[in-house]
C-alpha cells in the first residue's frame, strides 16, 4: 500500500513540475489580432511536445532545451468568442477569446490617466457597456534584464465596473474604432507616470546608436537588486563630492538659524531645477540658504517673501522662524514675514526642500524670487548655498535606461498587434533636442523587436503647460519638444494628434482625453481602416519673404485654413536677422498666411505657438483640427547641448 501511495505521489509531482505555462497576456477575455499570423508562445519542459487548438486550427511545436516554445497560428478574421487550447503534458483552456484589432497604449502619466479622472467621467462610466472592447492592464515593474513574463496583469471587459481604471486615451480611441468597425478592440496598457523615453528603449537599440552607444557601454547588466545597491552607492559618492560635505541629518535643526555658518556648503544657481546643474538627478531632502543685508528702512514696512515655485515641498524659515510651507510643486510661494523677525544688517532665508521625484529645487521666473519691503523689491535670484541631507536611493524607472522596456514591453513581444498609441514627452523636455533622436530610436526599436514591419505608431503632441514660462524671447523647452515630436513624423507610418486647443496651462494632466482619443482614431481610420477623412490640422510647409512680409504655406489644410468664429489669428511672431521675435499681425489669404510687424522691416523667420503655454494660438482647418506649432528658422535652441546621462 505504501509503495502505491509513493508511486502516485511521484506521478503527481512530475506532472506538477512539467505543466505547460502561458504568459499572463494569454488569459481569459483576451483579444487576438485579426488578419495577421498570430504568435503563441509559452513555457514547458525541455523538448516537450506542444499542441495548440484555435477555432478550426491545430498547430504543433516542440519546446527548446530551455523549455521555451513558440508557434504561429494562421491569420483569422474578426470574430469570437473562441477557446484557445494549449496541450502539453497538461491542458490549458483560455476562454472568451476574441479576434479583432489590438493596440498597445504606452507612455507616461497622460497615457496612464484613467477614465475616472476625465471630464464627464460619471456619464462616460455609466455608458461604458462595450463587451467587444477589452483592456489589459500591465502591472508596473522594473527589471535590469529583459523578462519573459509580466509581474501581473489581466484582461477586462469594458463596463461600468471596470472602465474607470482603463487608460482614458486608449479607451476613447477604442470606443471610436468599435463604433466605426463593429469588431472587437483590444488595448494593452503599459504605462508609467513621469518616465522618460530612454527607460522604454532596449539596451540593444542604444548599443547600435551612434548617439547613445557610449552611454550604454557604462551601464552594467544586472538584476534590479544589484542595480539598486550600485545606484545608491554612486549617488551618495557623487553628491558628497559635489557638495564637499557628507550626507546626513546631523545638526539639521541648526541650519535655519541666522548664526549657522554655511561657508562649507556648495552653491546652486537659483531659480533653477538642480537636475540641470552639477547636482544632477537627485531625489531627497536639501537645505538651501540665502543671506541678505537689509537696512533699517527696509524693515520698517510690511515685508513679503516670494520664492517662485518649489519642487516638491518646502518649509521656509527667516532668521530661524518658520514663515510658511507648501506641498504643491507648481504653486508659487508667497509668504508674509511677521513683524520683528527681520533685522538691520544680515538676515538668512533657509528653505528645507523635499523632492520626491522628477525635478527638484527652487524654480520658475527670476522676477518671482524676491523680498518685497514696502514698494522696494530686493532680488533673491543668483547663488544659494545648499546641503543635501537625505538622498532617496530607491530605484525609479528613470534611474537607468531600459528598465521599463525589460519589464513591461519585452514580455509583450511578439504578440500580434495592429499598432501603438504613445503619449509621453513631458519627462524629456529638458533634453528636447536629443529627443529628435531618442524618440525615433525607440519606435524603430519596438518595430524591430516585434518583427511585424513598420506597424502604425501614433503619438500625442504635448499640449500647453506653463512649466517654465518659456517663450520665443528666452526659449521654450516645451516648444522644442513639440518640434521634436513633429520631426518624428518623418518615420514611416507615424501619425500625431495635435492638442494645443485642449490643454491646461496650469495642469500637466488635461482632463479632456476624449478629443485626444478621437484625433488618434481619425488618423487610424484614415490610414488603416479605409475611412478616408481629414485627420490632421495644418502643418507648416514653406515660407516666402516679400519685403516686410512673410507668406506661409501649409500642408493638411483640409477644406481651408480658419480660426474659430473668424477671430483674429494669434500666436504668430516674426524676427529679423537680430533673432529678436515680435508679436505679429497674421491674416489668412488664399489659404496662405501673411505675417508682418511694424517692428520688423526686414523679416527672416516666423514662430507660431513657440511657448510652454500656447493656449491662445488659434489656427485650424475648417474641419477643426488645430495647426501644430512651428518655427521657420534653424537657430540654435536652448536644449541643443542637453544630453541623457546615467548617474555614475
Amino acid at each position: 500500500m505504501k509503495k502505491s501511495i509513493v508511486f502516485i505521489f511521484l506521478i503527481i509531482n512530475v506532472l506538477a513540475n512539467a505543466n505547460v505555462k502561458m504568459p499572463l497576456l494569454f488569459s481569459d477575455g483576451m483579444v487576438l489580432q485579426r488578419d495577421k499570423k498570430i504568435p503563441v508562445w509559452g513555457f514547458a519542459d525541455a523538448d516537450e511536445k506542444i499542441e495548440v487548438h484555435f477555432n478550426k486550427q491545430i498547430q504543433k511545436t516542440t519546446a527548446d532545451k530551455n523549455g521555451k516554445w513558440t508557434l504561429n497560428l494562421n491569420s483569422e478574421k474578426a470574430g469570437g468568442p473562441f477557446e484557445l487550447i494549449i496541450i502539453g503534458k497538461n491542458k490549458i483552456t483560455i476562454k472568451n477569446v476574441l479576434v479583432g484589432e489590438v493596440w498597445i497604449c504606452s507612455g507616461q502619466s497622460n497615457m496612464e490617466f484613467q477614465v475616472s479622472k476625465t471630464m464627464n467621467a460619471e456619464k462616460e462610466i455609466a455608458n461604458s457597456d462595450y463587451p467587444m472592447i477589452r483592456h489589459f492592464g500591465v502591472a508596473q515593474d522594473l527589471s535590469g534584464k529583459p523578462k519573459d513574463d509580466l509581474k501581473a496583469g489581466k484582461w477586462e471587459v469594458a463596463n461600468k465596473e471596470t472602465v474607470g481604471n482603463f487608460t482614458a486615451v486608449g479607451y476613447y480611441f477604442a470606443r471610436k474604432l468599435y463604433t466605426e468597425l463593429k469588431i472587437p478592440i483590444g488595448i494593452i496598457n503599459t504605462s508609467w507616470g513621469g518616465t522618460n523615453v530612454e527607460t522604454w528603449t532596449s539596451r540593444e537599440a542604444f548599443q547600435k546608436s551612434d548617439e547613445f552607444k557610449n552611454m550604454i557601454a557604462d551601464v552594467p547588466v544586472m538584476n534590479v537588486d544589484s542595480i539598486s545597491v550600485l545606484y545608491a552607492k554612486r549617488m551618495k559618492e557623487r553628491v558628497e563630492k559635489i557638495q564637499g560635505t557628507s550626507i546626513g541629518t546631523a545638526n539639521e535643526n541648526t541650519f535655519k538659524e541666522l548664526s549657522f555658518d554655511d561657508n562649507s556648503w556648495g552653491e546652486l544657481n537659483t531659480p533653477g531645477i538642480w537636475e540641470n546643474q552639477p547636482l544632477g538627478d537627485l531625489d531627497g531632502i536639501v537645505w538651501m540658504r540665502k543671506t541678505i543685508t537689509l537696512s533699517a528702512e527696509d524693515i520698517k514696512n510690511k515685508v513679503t517673501l516670494s520664492l517662485a515655485k518649489i519642487d516638491d515641498e518646502d518649509i521656509t524659515y527667516v532668521n530661524g522662524i518658520e514663515v510658511g510651507k507648501n506641498t504643491q510643486y507648481d504653486i508659487k510661494r508667497v509668504y508674509e514675514i511677521p513683524l520683528n523677525i527681520l533685522k538691520e544688517g544680515k538676515n538668512v532665508i533657509a528653505v528645507r526642500v523635499v523632492d520626491n521625484g522628477g525635478g527638484g529645487g527652487i524654480y520658475g521666473e527670476a522676477q518671482d524670487l524676491k523680498l518685497t519691503a514696502g514698494k522696494k523689491d530686493i532680488p533673491l535670484d543668483g547663488k544659494w548655498k545648499f546641503k543635501v541631507i537625505v538622498v532617496k536611493t530607491s530605484l525609479s524607472p528613470n534611474s537607468y535606461p531600459s528598465l521599463l522596456y525589460n519589464a513591461m514591453v519585452n514580455p509583450l513581444v511578439p504578440y500580434a498587434i495592429e499598432g501603438v498609441l504613445w503619449y509621453q514627452g513631458e519627462a524629456n523636455v529638458w533634453r528636447a533636442n536629443q529627443y529628435k533622436k531618442a524618440f525615433p530610436l525607440m519606435i524603430t526599436d519596438w518595430r524591430t523587436k516585434f518583427k511585424q514591419g513598420d506597424f502604425p505608431f501614433y503619438f500625442v503632441q504635448l499640449s500647453t503647460f506653463d512649466e517654465f514660462g518659456g517663450n520665443s524671447q528666452k526659449g521654450s523647452r516645451w516648444a522644442e519638444l513639440r518640434e521634436a515630436q513633429s520631426e518624428t513624423l518623418k518615420l514611416p507610418n507615424t501619425g500625431m494628434a495635435v492638442t494645443t486647443d485642449i490643454g491646461n496651462a496650469k495642469d500637466i494632466h488635461p482632463i479632456n482625453k476624449q478629443d485626444i482619443g478621437l484625433r488618434l482614431a481619425a488618423v487610424a481610420l484614415n490610414n488603416i481602416y479605409g475611412k478616408k477623412q481629414v485627420h490632421s490640422g495644418p502643418t507648416y510647409k514653406s515660407q516666402e519673404i516679400k519685403g516686410s512680409q512673410i507668406i506661409l504655406t501649409f500642408d493638411n489644410i483640409g477644406s481651408g485654413l480658419s480660426t474659430p468664429n473668424n477671430d483674429e489669428l494669434k500666436g504668430f511672431e516674426i524676427a529679423g536677422s537680430d533673432k529678436v521675435f515680435h508679436s505679429a499681425k497674421a491674416i489668412i489669404k488664399d489659404n496662405k498666411i501673411i505675417v508682418s510687424s511694424d517692428q520688423v522691416q526686414n523679416p527672416v523667420a516666423v514662430h507660431y505657438g513657440w511657448a510652454d503655454d500656447d493656449t491662445e494660438i488659434n489656427l485650424f482647418n475648417k474641419e477643426k483640427f488645430p495647426a501644430s506649432p512651428f518655427r521657420t528658422d534653424n537657430w540654435e535652441m536652448i536644449t541643443a547641448n542637453e544630453v541623457y546621462k546615467v548617474s555614475k
